[in-house]
């Protein structure tokens, strides 16, 4: 397994964070130990959970499979379940160390952005719970880059702890994050935590077109599958047969897609058996030369676009290609 340097924390974090989301619904407590027990023996050192998985029992599955474990570790992120309010983030905290039996966690995260929110409230409440040592760190899921920065504007001027972490869906299908979001994450040295780097398992080649529904439950339920798989299944079908003659797993190929984007610190796999663990642990091991990832980068068209001067040859200045660059400047 491979580690790097998570801004902030001093534990060197595995590149891949195991997530805990099937814990408490596919996976029962037996389970959801003996994953975590794989994950820890092939070298994971990081887990991903919230509140509202499973309404708690994630958060209660994994404190009891990590139990054992010197905590100094371990990195274990859980996320806000109530409003964003001082009182709603400070009772969350508190509840979910309850759950995992925790005197504390690695990374305390806003799980999404409210209308009208509060950000001097929301700040200052965070910070509490770091002055409070409930967490090490605190970030968000789901900011936009100009309410993050906001937000951290906010607390550097009270002295307050800052949000050093944004954890945002990323995949070939949902790249919407390479505008301004990666790019302020390199600039800003916030890392970047990846969920659905596999978009809801579409990226593993276990549905594909013209497959029987029934083979697939996660299809039968979730409208985006659907949607994704008729306006990509062509792509889908190129992308997977890639993988084979590489003599790899999709599933693989999309985690370390993510994985090797420069502003990207860990994917997040969530799993629900042990052939996921020991799959998503050689992940770090697949290694894309930049024309290789480029290609199937190509495989689908889903680059995030605007009319005009987009792709028109020799032009210098196009706001909308800056917007995706992550070297426009260095922050000493």
């Amino acid at each position: 397994m491979q580690y790097v340097s998570f801004p902030g924390h001093p534990l060197p974090v595995s590149r891949i964070c195991l997530g805990t989301m099937m814990f408490g619904d596919k996976c029962d407590a037996a389970l959801s130990e003996a994953l975590v027990a794989k994950a820890l023996e092939l070298g994971i050192n990081a887990f991903d959970t919230a509140a509202m998985y499973s309404a708690g029992a994630s958060e209660q599955y994994l404190g009891r499979a990590l139990r054992s474990v010197p905590r100094d570790q371990i990195f274990v992120a859980t996320k806000v379940a109530k409003g964003i309010d001082r009182r709603s983030i400070i009772e969350s905290i508190d509840e979910s160390l309850g759950r995992l039996q925790m005197a504390y966690v690695d990374l305390y995260l806003i799980h999404w952005p409210v209308p009208g929110m509060n950000l001097t409230e929301m700040m200052g409440a965070l910070n509490e719970a770091v002055v409070g040592g409930k967490t090490r760190l605190v970030g968000c899921c789901n900011f936009p880059a100009y309410l993050l920065a906001s937000a951290n504007a906010i607390a550097a001027a009270n002295g307050w702890a800052l949000l050093r972490c944004n954890q945002v869906a990323y995949n070939l299908i949902e790249r919407g994050v390479e505008v301004e979001i990666l790019p302020q994450a390199r600039l800003e040295k916030l890392a970047i935590t990846a969920y659905r780097p596999l978009a809801i398992g579409l990226l593993t080649g276990r549905l594909m077109p013209g497959m029987p529904m029934e083979s697939a439950a996660r299809g039968t339920t979730d409208s985006r599958v659907l949607t994704w798989l008729s306006q990509h299944g062509r792509s889908l079908e190129r992308f997977v047969a890639y993988a084979h003659n590489k003599g790899i797993e999709p599933a693989q190929l999309a985690a370390a897609w993510v994985m090797e984007n420069p502003a990207v610190t860990q994917p997040i796999l969530g799993v629900s058996s042990l052939t996921q663990v020991e799959s998503a642990v050689r992940v770090p091991e697949v290694q894309l030369t930049d024309a290789e990832r480029q290609e199937v980068t190509d495989m689908f068209q889903t680059e995030v676009t605007e009319e005009g001067l987009q792709r028109f040859p020799g032009t210098k200045y196009n706001f909308p290609r800056l917007r995706r660059n992550l070297s426009l400047a260095v922050k000493e």
